[in-house]
């Protein structure tokens, strides 16, 4: 789009309604440059985040503007999640994870009220081994929660809610409410 093309309302709509979600505290959401070949408009925002085990992630949420929409969208808005976190060997041999991993968005968009169709997406689970001179720990598990989803309208409120629930359940911090104690080793 040009500087002189003016924003859609709708998107306009969309983009106010992201900037009004009101995460739990421990959450931080920062506006970030957005990509700019996907669509003629876009927006985006990020997070980082740790949980009580030490987990640590990433994510950003992008909303996509195409008033002619385009193939696939099956609508002219669209949002794209990205997450990324560090997991413990454990949790990352298990061979259910891919399948929690859906459910951590699927259920986030059900529990926020989020009115949504065409939803796709990949949960990928990566080891790496570090040899050599290179630095950092011998080996890493990381889990990719990518996903794409079409909202109805541009209320984006839930949908952003969402992806906040998403981030502390790939961090693992309990409902809101919930206090964790630590537990002591004993010697």
């Amino acid at each position: 789009m040009t500087a002189m093309t003016p924003v859609p309302d709708l998107f306009r709509e969309a983009v106010a309604a992201l900037q009004a979600v009101r995460p739990r505290p421990e959450i931080r959401l920062e506006t970030m440059r957005a990509p700019q070949r996907l669509a003629p408009w876009s927006y985006a925002l990020s997070c980082e985040l740790s949980g009580p085990a030490d987990v640590e992630a990433s994510g950003r949420l992008v909303l996509l503007h195409d008033p002619d929409g385009q193939e696939g969208w099956d609508g002219v808005l669209r949002l794209v999640m990205y997450v990324r976190a560090e997991l413990d060997r454990e949790l990352a041999t298990d061979p259910f994870l891919p399948a929690v991993g859906w459910s951590w968005l699927t259920d986030a968009l059900e529990a926020s009220g989020a009115s949504w169709k065409a939803l796709g997406g990949t949960v990928t689970e990566t080891s790496s081994a570090r040899f050599g001179d290179i630095s950092g720990p011998a080996r890493t598990d990381d889990l990719e929660l990518r996903a794409s989803w079409t909202p109805t309208d541009a209320a984006l409120g839930p949908h952003g809610l969402a992806f906040c629930q998403v981030m502390a359940s790939v961090v693992g911090l309990p409902p809101v409410g919930v206090t964790l104690f630590e537990q002591r080793q004993s010697s």
